[in-house]
């Protein structure tokens, strides 16, 4: 299969056109001088962990933030690098195909050759396990010829998502040693960019001069935090998918007689439903990180549905659009609890068949009562995070089984008295993945390849690139790199047989924020959703025109730009230093004393919760 990673491809004339468009760049990353500035040192998020944290990563913890500037620009601190030795980089994808991640090694290659012809770009050919058997493809620009502005993984290919047992990590580091590689790109989500973080540390530690660097590239859009606002391929999926999702839409009002339950990949982050159902506006939408959080039972979930049913139906609406993530069936307290148990005596070696039979009394029951294409899919064996094969598991068609039964049951009762209930189910997620990626990751994706060269220009070890103020235009973002150990928290877990009580420091999945303002938008609107059939199509992915530079609704409404807050802050207290000084008056003094007092006060008090 080697042979077929890196061939040339057969394009359409679509696939042609954008094979030439030409991604931009911001300012600050434009020509071969580019100025960097490094910050104060970075801590963990949750204070709790740090300490943790620190002693698990002792050489990569508490490095600095970076700021990429345009060459002009006036910083006292930050300076132009000068030197830019020919250097050997390689470059793995490891976690699940993501449009635009094509981009991110043209942006790289791009990058390495303006500053130096004789640099060289390895891919690792099959993944992670490329990468340990030392199978390389030479990136040159005639490789990469067909695959600029391109989806898929199809270049170099992947496999295992995963850089984490002692013999992979060593694997790792022979293949870096023998390929004499100053640098190592890895392309991924939360758990590739954990193992990135595990890598440098090690790197470090042994003394290996490879430096590691880590690009947020996954469609779940579940690796943000104060330093990462958006992955690559989000945006594509989540315009792909809301087109599909508006046709459905426009089916179920034509025919007006189906129920569709559609689940969205995104593994435990409800994050791609919440921004589909933003774009397309369907009726219903069920996040797991609600069900979570009001511990809804999988019959509150079908009384929530057949309420919902019947309350259309009294309005002659016998249709319906229902959302739903692929997470859901572990947000489900019972189920979830059903789902530990079951991996506790899959892990001890107890065979399938007789899984049922061990089960705790209630957790047999409800395996029981399940239907069997459910219990079924139940008992694969978990992902290499643990979790379930959650894009394996049809929630949608368990929901749609159960709420069918339930309004079955209320047609005989009395309680409901009109047409029969008719339901139809879909899983999208795979016809997504491989698409032409949108304006937006083609840019983002290009602009982080760019990052990667000049962290490593830097000397920098285990730093994700980073581009923050995505909602303005690309001559408006912010380049930097932030030490991914930053981005780190070390998570208790408490719930079911077998799960430990103080977990790994590690980036996590990042959740919706019940609290945040694109949750809110959807709230405002849930009422009008649920009875009105105010359906929108945003139409196919654009790459001209009306359409073409539309970003996420998330990414749009929430107010982010930590890394240039981070900068503004710094400008004030340059600014505080410069007036208070050696010599300014007593008023000056004792001004600036009361509010440095007030604010630490206020800080302290913050920090501690």
């Amino acid at each position: 299969m080697d042979s077929d990673f890196g061939m040339v491809r057969e394009l359409s004339e679509l696939q042609k056109l954008r094979s030439h468009y030409q991604p931009q760049l911001p300012p600050c990353l434009e020509g071969t001088a580019v100025r960097v500035e490094f910050g104060d040192a970075s801590t963990a998020a949750d204070a709790s962990g740090a300490y943790a944290i620190n002693r698990s990563f002792p050489h990569t913890y508490g490095q600095p933030l970076a700021h990429f500037l345009r060459a002009t620009a006036k910083v006292p601190d930050a300076h132009i690098i000068t030197e830019h030795p020919a250097i050997r980089v390689g470059i793995v994808f490891c976690g699940r195909q993501s449009p635009g991640g094509h981009n991110v090694i043209w942006g790289l290659l791009d990058a390495l050759k303006i500053h130096n012809p004789d640099s060289v770009l390895l891919g690792f050919l099959g993944g992670s396990e490329g990468l340990f058997a030392q199978k390389t493809l030479e990136i040159t620009n005639d490789v990469l010829a067909t695959y600029k502005n391109q989806g898929g993984f199809d270049l170099l290919g992947r496999t295992k998502d995963q850089i984490r047992t002692t013999e992979q990590v060593d694997a790792a580091l022979n293949a870096c040693t023998t390929l004499k590689l100053d640098g190592l790109v890895i392309i991924g989500g939360v758990t590739s960019n954990t193992d990135a973080a595990q890598l440098a540390e090690t790197f470090a530690e042994r003394k290996c001069s490879t430096k590691v660097v880590g690009v947020p590239v996954t469609l779940n859009g579940d690796l943000k935090n104060q330093f990462v606002e958006a992955n690559v391929g989000f945006d594509t999926i989540c315009k792909v998918d809301s087109q599909l999702i508006s046709n459905v839409c426009i089916d179920a009002v034509s025919a007006g007689k189906y129920y569709y339950f559609i689940r969205l990949m995104g593994r435990k982050a409800s994050q791609v439903v919440l921004e589909c159902a933003l774009q397309s506006h369907p009726n219903m939408v069920i996040l797991g990180e609600e069900v979570a959080a009001s511990n809804l039972t999988i019959f509150d979930i079908t009384k929530q549905i057949c309420d919902v049913v019947q309350a259309r139906a009294q309005q002659d609406k016998y249709h319906g659009v229902i959302l739903l993530p692929e997470g859901l069936i572990e947000s489900i307290p019972e189920v979830y609890a059903l789902l530990q148990e079951i991996h506790c005596l899959l892990r001890q070696g107890v065979s399938i068949d007789k899984i049922s039979s061990q089960l705790s009394p209630w957790a047999s029951a409800l395996f029981e009562f399940l239907p069997p294409f459910i219990r079924k899919q139940l008992l694969l064996h978990p992902e290499s995070d643990n979790s379930a094969q959650l894009s394996q598991i049809e929630t949608e068609k368990l929901l749609a089984h159960l709420v069918e039964a339930e309004m079955n049951k209320r047609l005989k009762e009395g309680t409901y008295n009109v047409k029969k209930f008719n339901t139809v189910c879909h899983f999208f997620g795979y016809q997504a993945r491989g698409s032409l990626p949108s304006k937006f990751d083609c840019d983002y994706a290009y602009v982080l390849g760019h990052i990667c060269y000049h962290i490593l220009a830097a000397g920098l070890n285990g730093y994700m690139a980073t581009v923050t103020n995505l909602k303005n235009p690309v001559n408006k973002w912010r380049c930097g790199a932030a030490p991914i150990t930053a981005m780190m928290t070390v998570k208790l877990y408490g719930r079911g047989n077998g799960a430990s009580s103080l977990g790994k420091p590690a980036l996590h999945p990042a959740t919706v924020d019940l609290k945040g303002k694109a949750y809110e938008l959807l709230r405002q609107n849930a009422a009008k959703f649920l009875m009105d059939d105010v359906y929108r199509n945003p139409g196919p992915l654009q790459f001209d025109g009306p359409g073409a530079d539309a970003k996420a609704v998330t990414l749009c409404v929430e107010d982010q730009d930590y890394m240039g807050r981070i900068k503004e802050l710094q400008e004030y207290l340059d600014k505080v230093r410069s007036i208070v000084k050696p010599g300014c008056s007593q008023d000056v003094l004792k001004s600036a004393l009361s509010a440095m007092s007030s604010v630490t006060d206020i800080l302290s008090v913050m920090s501690s919760h």
